[in-house]
């Protein structure tokens, strides 16, 4: 008997928006066909573990309902009535309705629209070379790292820290503000070997009784929006009780005495009262982190989308210099190592094109945009012609009705290029079918460590789906868009960048697999100074100076608060809408990916919105009840499930399911408002009031 023919191990790296960026192993058992993806065990963060949904990614990669053919809507918008036609013939309609839209409104009414479908970045960033040699409206991200960045980078200077591996090195992990059970899988490995080697403490820090809180030694639940009260306490405690490291901050920090002062009203008894949590859960959190120096503050995204989102994640940061823990191996805070890679996009974005005179459209503000309100607009011309690629803005954006009623619009032309029928791609007038990451050659970077990582293609895609690069590439012949990039291949595009920015080649990433990019311990911990001229780290930072890469211009600012505080600019409950909501990452959904596979809706059930048993009875609500949500953005149907993991008048949906997964058709973002949060944008997507009520 023949032996059985083994599937061969090729290496990649997940594409997916999560700062994990994991270190793939994928069994390709032909050239069209993978079987299990492993995390790979050669890489020291990834350390083999991935989540359940990428293990099982060929539930993803060969599902029926991929989408394989260009289609032309024939009837009406959001009808899904489409029939097939031929890549040219697709790509002259987009062309045509390109110059058409700039030959009445000019190239502004072109507004190309991305986000993190992917992470690849050739295939996510090269839509922006078309977009800056065509001079079409460029695009001001602000759905998810804006607050967080901010805050980060107010304190230090600079999006990077220690090395995410010295969690397995510290003593007491603080995870703030992420459930990593369900979101950053590889924090808990690195977090629970500590524990288990080393007797470290775990601390989970969040808004509900999340996976990860289970997990955690200690688990601190506290009321959305008062993270920053809760690190002010702990501030307060460390300068009361002599753990506040006075020789650290007179060498490293710009302001202590000023913040000694500030504090002293700051006790943990007044942030009781804010956050929900007892006087006693304060400084017993307070004290663990005070006598610990080696504390690494793991610090997520979640906490900070709220209208205080920037104000919390520099209260949080501020924690790790007053304790001087950045001095130590396995100590310090962490966020994302963004500023690490130095990485030369000028070929991929066509940055030698860009004008900055070109107006900037926040796409947070997607609704007001395309309903042709005029802030929203910043002054420029109506949108009417959209390339949409690997995002779903009408199921993830806020506003969703002000979202759907301007996708409705008649004089409005929408090309999506999308892997499956989204909800965005349902309101499309012509849908591309797009390749998935193992289908085409891409370069990525982690944001939750410090690995540089080559992902080629492994195996064709089905039917006609065409890889991003192509679109660009075949756009720009019919637009007149000359540039060097668009002549290049992902491959020489890779290699370009990479001897660019003093990374060597692709044929020796190829051969290492990956790059490690990590600075020295002195500059990952700040030993070196912080990133500010003088060295210190800002515990009263200049709002008008702090900006991130791509950051648009300045919102509501003026207000915040000089040092770390608590800043009560959230959506507080009222008599009209007595609940606040926060709408969560579901563990087998990401963003609205995954949303299509039959294990991650099995996990997942239906979408449903936890209420505590208390605040349930009184409204008369009951467990599996069909409930409904509201406030002046609109409605949402849902089904109620008892949770008691809540702090009172709090509720939490988690997931964002296909809008036609709810009774009404309306997704949870529709409740989602759509103002700046300060000082540079974004949207709080867990600040929402709401009122609920039996359907």
């Amino acid at each position: 008997m023949n032996a059985p023919v083994l599937p061969a191990i090729r290496h990649s790296a997940c594409p997916h928006d999560c700062p994990s960026t994991c270190a793939l192993d994928v069994e390709v058992l032909d050239g069209r066909t993978i079987g299990r993806i492993r995390g790979s065990v050669d890489n020291d963060y990834t350390a083999g573990v991935i989540c359940a949904k990428v293990a099982r990614y060929s539930e993803r990669i060969h599902h029926a309902d991929r989408l394989t053919k260009p289609l032309l809507r024939t009837g009406p918008k959001g009808s899904g009535q489409f029939t097939p036609i031929g890549w040219d013939e697709a790509l002259d309609r987009v062309a045509e309705a390109f110059i058409e839209a700039e030959r009445r409104h000019g190239a502004e009414a072109v507004w190309p629209y991305f986000y993190a479908g992917t992470m690849g970045l050739v295939q996510r960033d090269g839509i922006n070379r078309l977009r800056h040699v065509k001079k079409y409206s460029r695009m001001f991200d602000t759905i998810c790292t804006n607050p967080a960045w901010t805050g980060w980078i107010a304190g230090t200077g600079r999006l990077a820290g220690p090395d995410p591996r010295e969690m397995a090195l510290a003593d007491c992990v603080v995870i703030w503000g992420t459930n990593a059970v369900a979101t950053q899988v590889n924090v808990m490995t690195h977090a629970v070997r500590a524990r288990k080697t080393r007797g470290a403490t775990l601390v989970a820090v969040d808004v509900y009784e999340t996976e990860t809180i289970r997990q955690a030694d200690m688990g601190l639940v506290i009321r959305p929006g008062t993270d920053a009260a809760l690190a002010c306490a702990v501030m307060h405690v460390a300068f009361r009780d002599g753990y506040a490291d006075r020789a650290y901050m007179a060498r490293y920090a710009d302001a202590p005495e000023d913040l000694e002062a500030h504090l002293q009203s700051r006790s943990p008894a007044w942030a009781a009262e804010i956050t929900g949590l007892s006087v006693e859960t304060i400084e017993a959190f307070a004290r663990l982190v005070g006598t610990t120096r080696k504390t690494f503050f793991r610090l997520g995204y979640g906490f900070t989308r709220t209208r205080n989102g920037t104000v919390s994640m520099h209260a949080a940061s501020s924690i790790a210099t007053v304790l001087g823990s950045w001095q130590y191996e396995g100590g310090g805070a962490f966020h994302n190592n963004g500023a690490i890679y130095r990485l030369n996009k000028m070929m991929i974005e066509g940055l030698d094109a860009l004008d900055h005179g070109t107006r900037q459209l926040d796409q947070s503000r997607i609704g007001a945009i395309l309903l042709g309100e005029d802030d929203a607009l910043a002054g420029g011309p109506p949108v009417t012609a959209m390339l949409i690629q690997n995002t779903n803005p009408v199921s993830v954006c806020p506003e969703q009705d002000k979202v759907l009623k301007g996708f409705a619009r008649e004089d409005l032309f929408v090309c999506v290029h999308e892997q499956f029928m989204t909800d965005t791609a349902r309101m499309a007038d012509l849908v591309l079918p797009a390749t998935m990451f193992l289908e085409h050659d891409d370069i990525y970077k982690g944001g939750g460590h410090q690995y540089i990582l080559y992902g080629p293609k492994l195996i064709d895609a089905p039917g006609e789906a065409r890889e991003n690069h192509f679109v660009h590439v075949e756009l720009a012949k019919r637009l007149g868009a000359e540039h060097r990039g668009f002549a290049m291949t992902p491959r020489e595009h890779v290699d370009w960048m990479l001897q660019k920015s003093g990374w060597g080649t692709l044929e020796a990433l190829e051969a290492n697999r990956w790059i490690n990019a990590q600075p020295d311990f002195e500059t990952a911990h700040f030993l070196n100074g912080f990133g500010y001229p003088d060295g210190k780290f800002r515990f009263r930072p200049d709002w008008t100076r702090v900006k991130a890469s791509n950051m648009g211009p300045m919102g509501p600012w003026e207000a915040m608060p000089a040092l770390p505080d608590f800043w009560p600019v959230i959506e507080a409950a009222d008599e009209t809408h007595p609940f606040r909501l926060v709408t969560a990452p579901a563990r087998s959904f990401l963003n609205s990916t995954f949303v299509e596979t039959s294990g991650s809706v099995k996990r997942e059930g239906r979408p449903t919105v936890k209420i505590r048993p208390d605040d349930a009875a009184r409204v008369g609500i009951a467990d599996g009840d069909p409930v409904v949500l509201g406030n002046e953005r609109g409605t949402v149907g849902s089904t109620a499930e008892i949770f008691a993991g809540l702090q009172p008048g709090v509720l939490v949906a988690e997931g964002i399911w296909p809008n036609t997964a709810h009774p009404d058709g309306r997704g949870i973002n529709t409740l989602v408002g759509a103002d700046q949060v300060a000082p540079y944008g974004g949207a709080a997507f867990h600040d929402i009031k709401v009122w609920i009520r039996k359907a």
